[in-house]
C-alpha cells in the first residue's frame, strides 16, 4: 500500500500537477493540504473521472483546506480536530480505509499573529497528540500524514534557511513533535533515511535550484504500520515543474 501527502498550495491551480503525480506514482490514498478553496470549488469532477473517491473539507476566504483521495472505499470519522470548539480552520480530516486510520493534517505555521499564533500552533499540536493517543489506546493502526510545519531537527533544514526564532524550529514546536513520537509513532522518512532525510519544501525563487529546503511534510506511523514500512520518498519532480507548489509530495510504501 502506498500512502501520500501533498500540500498543493491551491487545488484549482495545481489540479494538473496533482493528476500527473497520481498517474506517475499510483498511490492508494493521498491527503492534500492548503486547498485554498471552498469545498464546492474543489475540481472534483476531474478526479472522479480518473477513478478517485474523494472527500473535501474546504474553507471560505482562500485559506487552508484539506482533502482525501483514495482508490479504496473509506469512512470519514472526523472533519475537524477535537478540543477547541471555536477553531474553524479546515486543517484536519481522518478516515478509516483498508484496515487503518489515516489522518491528513495541515498544522498551523505559527509565524503569523505574534505570540497568539505561536500558541495556537502549540495547542493544535497538543490536541493532535491527545487525538492520536486515543486512537493508539484502541490499538488502531494509525498513519498521520501532512504538512506539520515543523523541522524536527537541525538536519531538517538547509543551513541558514530559517532564523532560530522561527516557529518551525522553535524548541516548543520541536518538543511537541517529539511528544507525538513518544506515543510510539515513527517518523517514516527519518527511519528510512537516518542521515539524509530529503527536504519536502523549497521557497519560491532560487531555493529549489540551490536546495535550500526544509523537511516539514511528514508521515508518522503507529508501530503496526512502521513494521510494514518498506520505502519512503519525496517526488521532487513535482516541485521542478512549471508553476509548481512550493511543496513536493511525500510517499510511504507499506507491505
Amino acid at each position: 500500500m502506498r500512502l501520500a501527502s501533498f500540500n498543493v498550495n491551491s487545488a484549482r491551480r495545481r489540479a494538473p500537477h496533482l493528476l500527473r503525480f497520481l498517474e506517475r506514482h499510483a498511490p492508494d490514498a493521498v491527503v492534500l493540504q492548503e486547498l485554498k478553496c471552498r469545498t464546492e470549488e474543489f475540481p472534483r469532477l476531474e478526479f472522479e473521472a480518473a477513478g478517485w473517491k474523494l472527500h473535501v473539507v474546504g474553507q471560505p476566504g482562500g485559506r487552508n483546506g484539506v482533502a482525501l483521495l483514495s482508490r479504496h472505499p473509506f469512512e470519514v470519522i472526523a472533519e475537524s480536530l477535537p478540543g477547541e470548539a471555536e477553531d474553524d480552520h479546515a486543517r484536519f480530516l481522518a478516515a478509516r480505509l483498508a484496515g487503518l486510520t489515516l489522518a491528513g493534517i495541515y498544522l498551523p505555521n505559527g509565524n503569523s499573529g505574534g505570540e497568539a499564533g505561536l500558541h495556537y500552533k502549540w495547542r493544535w499540536m497538543e490536541r493532535l497528540r491527545e487525538w492520536a493517543a486515543a486512537r493508539l489506546d484502541h490499538f488502531e493502526p494509525l498513519a498521520i500524514l501532512g504538512d506539520f510545519n515543523v523541522c524536527p531537527t537541525a538536519a531538517d533544514l538547509a543551513p541558514g534557511a530559517l532564523g532560530p526564532a522561527d516557529a518551525l524550529v522553535h524548541p516548543g514546536s520541536r518538543a511537541r513533535f517529539r511528544a507525538l513520537e513518544h506515543l510510539g509513532l515513527t517518523d517514516a522518512l527519518r527511519a528510512l533515511h537516518p542521515q539524509d532525510a530529503p527536504f519536502t519544501y523549497w521557497d519560491y525563487g532560487a531555493a529549489f535550484e540551490q536546495n535550500r529546503g526544509l523537511r516539514i511534510d511528514h508521515a508518522l506511523l503507529s508501530a503496526e504500520l512502521a513494521e510494514r514500512l518498506v520505502a519512503g520518498t519525496v517526488d521532487t519532480l513535482a516541485r521542478s515543474e512549471d508553476t509548481p507548489s512550493d511543496h513536493a509530495p511525500v510517499m510511504v510504501d507499506l507491505t
